[in-house]
């Protein structure tokens, strides 16, 4: 009833070795899995910039029409975005996306520490995707 040393079983790979091509991470569904982190940096993204409106008011100062705009616009890019992240090229608006809030710190400082906040995280989800997926 033996099935074979440890690294002729299907699946398994030995001490040492690499784990078999397609199975890298010992994820069920990698793909799936980088989509819901980079779904979920997205959707609380969207999230902290629609919250974040009032106490930048309150605290902050005058936030003009146009940082307002910018706020709403991009928390409905993010929703956006998060719901298309099974396609390759949302990758690449998603990192858009960060450097458009960071440079939103022209219209007011606020929108800049919530870019490099939000970048900071999104370049984690970059870097976990290309561990995971290679």
């Amino acid at each position: 009833m033996s099935e074979g040393p440890p690294g002729e079983r299907a699946g398994e790979s030995g001490p040492g070795e690499p784990p078999p091509a397609g199975r890298r991470s010992g994820l069920r569904n990698p793909e799936r899995a980088v989509r819901g982190l980079g779904s979920a940096v997205l959707a609380l993204e969207a999230l902290v910039l629609l919250l974040a409106i009032q106490p930048i008011r309150v605290l902050g100062g005058q936030l003009s029409g146009a940082a307002i705009g910018l706020i709403v616009g991009l928390a409905v890019a993010a929703v956006l975005l998060a719901g298309l992240m099974g396609r390759r090229w949302a990758w690449h608006l998603g990192t858009l996306l960060q450097v458009v809030l960071a440079l939103g710190g022209f219209l007011h400082l606020s929108l800049a520490a919530l870019g490099v906040i939000f970048g900071l995280v999104w370049a984690y989800a970059l870097h976990v995707r290309r561990v995971i997926l290679g």
